[in-house]
């Protein structure tokens, strides 16, 4: 079975760290660019990260820049996104993507999709 799988979220205070992984079944991240999204209630799909298949400079959002970190590790088929000095505006759902390629900072051409994992940062 084809899919991806989103762990790691929770419950922090502002100022603390989460990191989220998204680790794939039934095919192989290093042939995949992936890209990192979340989407909070009541707004719009926000890409956050991609990353080409080369591992090669990774794009973030202006929203994350200096705080999130993406990494992967190809012989546990897994990406992570660390994230730290978390703020009540990053409360959200995150998604991982698996893709063709990275434009304007984000995903292009997803197939496939994780289920989401709930972050929310709250004092």
């Amino acid at each position: 079975q084809v899919q991806l799988v989103e762990s790691g979220g929770g419950l922090v205070q502002p100022g603390g760290s989460l990191r989220l992984s998204c680790q794939a079944s039934g095919f192989s991240l290093d042939r995949y660019a992936m890209g990192w999204f979340r989407q909070a209630p009541g707004k719009e799909r926000e890409a956050i990260s991609c990353m080409t298949s080369t591992n090669s400079s990774p794009q973030y959002a202006d929203s994350v820049q200096g705080r999130f970190t993406v990494s992967r590790d190809n012989a546990k088929n897994t990406v992570y996104l660390e994230m730290n000095n978390l703020e009540p505006p990053d409360t959200a759902v995150y998604f991982c993507a698996a893709g063709r390629g990275c434009i304007r900072k984000q995903l292009w051409s997803a197939e496939y999709w994780g289920q989401g994992t709930q972050v929310t940062v709250s004092s």
